[in-house]
């Protein structure tokens, strides 16, 4: 057997090659480039790898330093973060059993075990101590235990979670341990040189209750969250984004607009008041003018069906835990109450023999969905059991998904510039661990997408693993007005569901074929898109969107005569109103409805009514206007024309 060479060639991202002994550590290797990326460097990558600075590298490899200028600095720096969280957190907490801490998006967090709950006045004194901690600049080891050795070790020191979790490793794996200063941990990797490069750019957020690896049945622990950036300047506009975010805050604008409310009587499910079921019937009725426009026929199928329907599509098998049952006891069967509508969409399909001619065949519905979702993730109506999608399904043949493709994208981009949003990303989600279908079927399908997508004239990233059990995914991803991501709307190819369920249509050549089924929406759920809407508008909508438009105000009980033929003459033009002739001054009355986000206020005296004139007041403008009644209704009448009628 030939000896390992004694020298390796690293290959820089420029195709530049350099010669090292082999051993040479990341750091050496950036020392040798130059003393500015020596000072820089975070991490190595060695062919698509992340090692640390210095783990000797014993092989010729393709490499790139990273620096915190880099996309994957952010993960890193978190990462080491949530390390110097657990050592705080041990160093002023003695007895404290760490367990799992990751990066996640925008922070980290880490879960602890602790007879004594953590308090929001813990955080300081341990932030503070993380402080300490980054200035200690403690140098950093890793180093490759067997698996049970790093058991054993574990056991020893008290920390049985640790222990529990390294012995879930298969016995012939080897286990990485990283040390920073005294205080050590099971990692994969990588890590900073010390905790000095961490920097100070962090702060914790808050605490919650977590259970030992997400099982309800299992021990409760105790989550510290926390947030890390490259710089203060980052960290301050992520604090302050955060802050921005609380106001905005759909369930508190949701009570100060009187918009809905949830209880525990009907728990993840919406009691929608007249002015939030207002914005409600606002964007259905929009979105369903632009089902009208593009050629799909609108449908409605029943909430509860047989067990056997959800069996035979493949739903039971890979959706069961999600998925309220309704037994029926005389008839010893089983109903499902729906979570989706697709089965249901395939048994209208199915009604009649179909023809190629007749392809495709887009089929909406506004379905009222229920799924079941762990109480501690329900989020006011972002989060919910019980909601309605503009669902639909396109029966298509192969040929048609391209067109039908870039149709729907044209349509849905089209959508979200109506309503507000401009900035749009496009995911491409493929074939998940637990799926049905051939993997021959899958490529096809996988590949029928990626090929659609770009002949829509769309740029899109990959999300391996993340799509449907029946079928890949297009996930489209709108940006709202302080910088949050939000996914929402789907394309998904399907060419199981149909076939599994019987459906087929008679194609040119005269045999029957089983359509393609291409699942999409444009919203997703009416109500996580109105609670986002409500956090992108902070709840000042466009006009044509507000659940009240106008507010007209009387200041005497003079003009309250002339108050009530101005709502009429509003209400009949087809603007909605409301009429507050209240003894209050107008300056209680502007803060009132400012508060509640009506966009206009027409405010009435002795003089408006004398007049047939009004004083129109709009939300967050200090000038106020004089205007002649008609000209007001003209100007109103105007605004508030939805977009896609204007």
């Amino acid at each position: 057997m030939s000896a390992a060479p004694a020298q390796v060639t690293m290959t820089l991202p420029d195709g530049k090659a350099l010669t090292f002994a082999r051993g040479v550590t990341g750091g050496e290797i950036a020392a040798a480039i130059g003393p500015g990326l020596a000072k820089a460097a975070l991490i190595i990558m060695v062919d698509g790898q992340e090692y640390d600075l210095f783990r000797p590298i014993e092989q010729g490899a393709q490499i790139r330093i990273i620096t915190r200028k880099d996309p994957e600095a952010l993960e890193l720096i978190r990462h080491d973060a949530a390390h110097l969280l657990a050592m705080a957190v041990q160093d002023l907490y003695p007895g404290t059993q760490v367990t799992i801490g990751p990066a996640i998006e925008d922070g980290f967090y880490y879960d602890f075990a602790r007879d004594t709950p953590f308090t929001p006045e813990d955080l300081p004194k341990i932030e503070a101590r993380m402080q300490e901690i980054v200035k200690e600049a403690r140098p950093t080891r890793r180093e490759v235990w067997p698996r049970d050795k790093a058991v054993a070790h574990f056991q020893a020191m008290g920390e049985k979670y640790k222990a529990e979790l390294i012995a879930s490793i298969p016995s012939n794996e080897d286990v990485s341990l990283y040390w920073h200063g005294d205080w050590h941990d099971l990692c994969r990797g990588p890590h900073f040189r010390t905790t000095t490069e961490i920097g100070d750019a962090f702060k914790l957020t808050k605490i919650s209750g977590a259970y030992w690896r997400g099982d309800a049945k299992n021990a409760q622990l105790q989550r510290i969250y926390g947030t890390a950036w490259r710089d203060k300047k980052e960290l301050d506009a992520y604090l302050t984004r955060i802050e921005e975010a609380e106001k905005r805050d759909h369930r508190k604008i949701g009570k100060e607009m009187d918009l809905f409310h949830t209880q525990e009587v009907a728990t993840g499910q919406i009691f929608w008041h007249a002015n939030g079921y207002t914005l409600y019937r606002a964007l259905e009725n929009y979105i369903r003018r632009q089902l009208v426009r593009a050629d799909y026929i609108e449908v409605k199928t029943p909430q509860l069906l047989d067990r056997k329907l959800w069996e035979a599509s493949g739903h039971w098998e890979n959706y069961r835990e999600h998925m309220f049952l309704a037994e029926v006891e005389d008839e010893n069967r089983t109903l499902v109450v729906k979570p989706m509508n697709c089965p249901a969409h395939v048994q209208i399909f199915n009604e009649g023999l179909k023809s190629y001619r007749e392809l495709p065949i887009r089929m909406a519905e506004f379905g009222s969905c229920h799924r079941y979702e762990p109480s501690g993730s329900l989020h006011g109506i972002m989060r919910v059991r019980g909601f309605v999608q503009d669902d639909a399904h396109i029966f298509c043949t192969h040929d048609q998904i391209t067109p039908e493709t870039t149709s729907f994208c044209k349509l849905l981009l089209a959508c979200y510039k109506d309503l507000g949003f401009d900035e749009v990303q496009v995911k491409l989600s493929t074939r998940p661990e637990n799926r049905i279908g051939s993997d021959a079927v899958w490529d096809q399908a996988e590949k029928a997408l990626a090929e659609a997508t770009s002949g829509a004239g769309l740029d899109y990233t990959l999300n391996p693993g993340e799509g449907a059990f029946y079928g890949p995914k297009l996930e489209f991803v709108l940006r709202d007005s302080i910088g949050r991501d939000w996914q929402c709307g789907t394309l998904q190819v399907d060419f199981n569901t149909a076939e599994r369920l019987g459906a087929s249509y008679v194609a040119q050549d005269g045999a029957r074929h089983p359509p393609v089924m291409l699942h999409r929406a444009i919203v997703g759920s009416l109500e996580r898109f109105i609670g986002v809407l409500i956090e992108h508008y902070a709840g000042k909508f466009p006009l044509w969107l507000a659940p009240v438009q106008v507010a007209v105000a009387t200041v005497v009980a003079d003009a309250d005569t002339y108050a009530g033929e101005v709502v009429t003459a509003l209400k009949a033009v087809g603007l909605r109103v409301t009429l507050d002739t209240e003894n209050q001054t107008v300056n209680y009355k502007v803060r009132q409805h400012s508060l509640a986000k009506t966009p206009n206020l027409l405010v009435l005296g002795r003089r408006e009514a004398e007049n047939r004139s009004v004083t129109l007041r709009k939300l967050g403008v200090e000038k106020q206007e004089s205007l002649a009644l008609e000209a007001a209704i003209s100007i109103l009448t105007a605004e508030a024309v939805p977009p896609d009628l204007r």
